[in-house]
């Protein structure tokens, strides 16, 4: 059932808010990609598994519960017989299990197209990873980041031997509105006696789009054909909020007539990584598989930067 206003203007590719992962795909033949998807078994992660199953990819689902990914691949088979699926473990919030997951995929020796950097928590209490860092932070930004530089070279190699772009998608929020003043708080990530659960959140959405956007610009720097694209999936009537009773009751009860389904909810994702109009384009902010414009905090090529040394900092924590 559709759960946003059906009368929602398309935008300039001729989406809009309303159209689904089904719909953003028509037509397309994926045949021959191979795509790792965070987060693959929750929310908008299974409807976009299912939909690049659907379009032909290859789909690792990097999931932190081994049980529930080998359920949704057993699903997705009863649907889509001839689909393509691996199961694998990951636990975005260590990066020992980063590194393990990313020493496993190369060990299959599977090419790598899309990267979708899908997973995430939401509004948590205060708590610290396994690796003592700020749990959303830790598992929303510095999980992906690091998985990502891991599986670049793979990303490279496809490129260069298919002669096809490799996209990266980081899936962002726009939640990197409410994020704290100072856009990212360096000096006191883990300062609980100053965390906000909700400005925390929006913290590590806006690095999701810092990220991708540096990414872009050494990606682009290096000549190397590949594209990195972050995106707002909508407002989705998902678990992320679970840990917020009241606003989970209260919008499961208004938000099935103005938020998005799930496969509205994953239409964006979908479109940033498998449609032709996107060819190309890189640091770009997608909302409602449109381009669409983020704070300027988002587009601040220092911050970006400073983020970076950061995040690379973590790598032996």
């Amino acid at each position: 059932m559709m759960k946003i206003w059906p009368f929602t203007r398309k935008g300039v590719s001729g989406f809009s808010a309303a159209s689904t992962a089904t719909q953003v795909t028509e037509g397309i033949d994926a045949n021959g990609l191979t795509a790792v998807v965070t987060g693959a078994t929750s929310g908008i992660g299974v409807e976009t598994t299912r939909t690049l199953t659907m379009r032909g990819v290859r789909v690792v689902l990097a999931v932190r519960n081994v049980d529930a990914g080998k359920n949704l691949k057993a699903k997705i088979l009863e649907e889509f017989p001839a689909a393509k699926l691996d199961v694998l473990e990951l636990d975005l919030s260590s990066l020992a299990s980063v590194e393990k997951f990313a020493s496993e995929y190369k060990s299959l020796g599977l090419p790598l197209n899309v990267l979708i950097n899908n997973a995430g928590i939401m509004a948590t209490p205060f708590q610290l990873s396994k690796d003592n860092i700020e749990l959303q932070f830790a598992t929303n930004h510095l999980g992906h980041f690091h998985l990502t530089n891991l599986l670049l070279d793979a990303m490279k190699k496809t490129a260069h031997e298919s002669n096809r772009e490799g996209r990266i998608v980081n899936v962002s929020s726009e939640a990197h509105r409410f994020t704290y003043s100072e856009g990212i708080r360096f000096d006191s990530i883990n300062d609980e006696s100053r965390y906000n659960r909700l400005q925390a959140y929006g913290q590590s959405k806006l690095a999701n789009i810092l990220h991708a956007n540096e990414l872009a610009r050494r990606l682009k720097q290096e000549g190397v054909r590949i594209t990195a694209n972050s995106l707002h999936p909508g407002s989705i009537t998902t678990n992320l909020l679970r840990h917020h009773n009241f606003i989970n009751g209260f919008i499961h009860t208004l938000g099935k007539l103005v938020l998005k389904d799930v496969s509205q909810g994953a239409a964006t994702s979908c479109y940033v990584a498998l449609h032709p109009q996107v060819e190309g384009l890189s640091g770009e902010y997608f909302m409602d598989s449109n381009i669409a414009e983020p704070t300027s905090q988002a587009k601040d090529v220092e911050l970006a930067m400073k983020l970076w040394d950061f995040s690379l900092k973590f790598r032996q924590a």
